[in-house]
């Protein structure tokens, strides 16, 4: 069995609600095992037989079935839980830090991933700290700002929306957990 986490984008946001224990309803529906939602922002943790090279077949079927159980365009980001691990263990800036937003950019695309980096790197670090993690961008804006400094606003681009999905390292480790 592999540990799975379908990151949802853009759910309890926006007008797109979607209760957990509907969410936890639909994964079980699907045939999935020890399936647990985390907060109400979309993570569900799951397992099931499928191996990791399997994840775009996964992917697109959990996709397909959120589409028509709420009825929205729904994207995910699907990574393994020992993915989630190394994110949160591989976070590059203070996370104790009470004055910034420790978040981790969930990338289902290489190529758009490494498009972000390097619109990144023209970017103030002081105000945009960014950097590279595995199939992941770390970021830690000042808290506040996370909706409009330079590289909040590109990562709000809509050719970004079906590949990525941030989340603050806080909801990576309880998920872990």
């Amino acid at each position: 069995m592999t540990a799975w986490a379908a990151l949802l984008r853009g759910v309890n946001v926006g007008g797109i609600t979607i209760r957990s224990a509907d969410l936890a309803e639909l994964f079980r529906a699907l045939g999935f095992d020890g399936v647990r939602t985390v907060l109400a922002s979309g993570n569900v943790v799951f397992e099931t037989d499928a191996a990791a090279d399997a994840r775009e077949g996964l992917k697109r079927r959990i996709e397909q079935a959120l589409r028509e159980r709420f009825a929205y365009d729904a994207w995910i980001v699907l990574v393994t839980t020992e993915e989630l691990s190394a994110a949160a263990d591989g976070y590059p800036f203070d996370a104790g830090d009470a004055g910034r937003q420790p978040y981790v950019i969930f990338c289902s695309d290489e190529a758009m991933r490494d498009e972000l980096l390097g619109a990144a790197a023209s970017l103030d670090a002081t105000v945009d700290p960014v950097e590279p993690g595995p199939g992941v961008i770390f970021w830690n804006p000042e808290k506040g700002h996370s909706l409009d400094t330079a590289f909040a606003r590109i990562l709000a681009k809509a050719r970004y929306k079906a590949s990525t999905t941030t989340r603050n390292l806080r909801t990576v480790v309880k998920m872990i957990g």
